[in-house]
């Protein structure tokens, strides 16, 4: 089968016509026929060698494909979650064979028993297993999430497998009601910085859907991108104001999108939660500044010098400054669920499998949205 090999770090991917197929199921396991795998920054991270983890590896730890084959425990799960051969699903990396005994697995808070995403004995596929970049691949059945009839295409599933969860999960910490529907935000703003980028932009459709103010902050750069995917939210979009860091500072932003506060009372102004996406720690400054008082400032990227903070923020302004990872499977579903019926939808760009190291190249000269492998493209 067609597969893209990482066999050494800081060096390209290697194209095989003809790699080993994975064996026949078994277990917990399906065979899935991939269709789409999307790139994630954790993907550059992994092929400079910061993970430490071993090679070869075949990488994507978010991709979609169609499910060829059943381990017979999966069959069991299939017949629970209504899964069959020839269904669509979606695949994130985690979890691959959780252990079902560790307190992850025991207080995984809605997931199916036994299954923690977070469990630190499973397999990360793309990472510690193989993942969706080859024709073929082994998961497992209790990490996919089924994609609704006609929903989404498997260029649109890939990117919301990692990106799409992890900034929903972010939302969910953040404060904003996923399980209430449209029109749950009120009159309150959550700021996210990088809102541009691959999870960004996601974040500012999925907050931005579910009724909620969103001031969308990010580099010149990325704005032109920004700004189709606000038009695209019509009636929706208004609620959303975007703010250029090179060009606004935060107080300025804060004098343009919110009410001038009275003498004395000015952290009463300012969003209610941030996101901080991007490693800088200019976009660590932003987030932390533009809340009001009692907010919450939510950190998904995780710099490798760490950032600098204030303590008078979480003491005398009672900031809370929280982290999150990827989304339990339960919010996996329900966010796939969201973007099929409220036409969220991540902006691609597609390559085929055999160019995959000029999707690298794009991913490090900055190209905005996600860059996904469309297995049906050729070279």
């Amino acid at each position: 089968m067609r597969a893209q090999v990482l066999e050494s770090f800081n060096k390209p991917y290697t194209f095989k016509s003809d790699h080993p197929s994975p064996p026949s199921p078994k277990g917990h396991e399906l065979l899935i026929h991939v269709q789409a795998a999307s790139y994630c920054h954790t993907d550059a991270v992994f092929a400079s060698g910061a993970m430490q983890q071993g090679l070869p590896r075949i990488g994507s730890h978010e991709f979609a494909g169609i499910i060829d084959s059943f381990g017979p425990e999966a069959e069991k799960v299939a017949q629970k979650r209504g899964l069959k051969k020839g269904d669509l699903v979606g695949v994130p990396g985690r979890a691959f064979g959780p252990c079902g005994e560790c307190t992850e697995c025991v207080e995984n808070d809605g997931d199916m028993p036994g299954y923690g995403v977070w469990c630190t004995r499973a397999g990360n596929l793309g990472l510690t297993r193989d993942g969706g970049f080859q024709e073929w691949c082994l998961v497992d059945s209790r990490q996919v999430a089924k994609v609704p009839e006609g929903g989404l295409k498997p260029v649109e599933i890939a990117p919301l497998m990692c990106a799409g969860v992890t900034v929903w999960n972010a939302l969910e910490t953040a404060g904003v009601s996923t399980a209430e529907g449209k029109g749950n935000g009120e009159a309150k703003f959550v700021a996210i910085l990088g809102a541009g980028g691959g999870l960004g932009h996601l974040g500012v459709q999925f907050a931005a859907r579910l009724g909620w103010n969103v001031v969308a902050v990010d580099t010149t750069g990325a704005l032109g991108m920004l700004g189709d995917v606000v038009k695209d939210l019509g009636e929706d979009g208004k609620r959303v104001h975007v703010v250029d860091a090179l060009k606004e500072s935060v107080e300025d932003a804060k004098k343009r999108i919110f009410e001038a506060p009275a003498q004395g009372l000015e952290g009463e102004k300012g969003c209610d939660s941030s996101i901080i996406l991007p490693e800088s720690q200019a976009a660590f400054d932003f987030g932390m500044s533009v809340l009001k008082n009692h907010g919450t400032c939510v950190a998904v990227s995780f710099p490798k010098d760490g950032w600098k903070f204030k303590p008078g923020d979480l003491v005398f302004r009672h900031i809370k400054l929280l982290g999150v990872l990827v989304g339990r499977n339960h919010q996996l579903q329900a966010m796939v669920d969201f973007a099929a019926g409220h036409n969220v939808r991540a902006r691609i760009k597609t390559y085929p499998l055999e160019g995959l190291n000029t999707l690298v190249e794009d991913y490090h000269k900055g190209a905005g949205g996600k860059l996904v492998v469309d297995m049906g493209l050729k070279q």
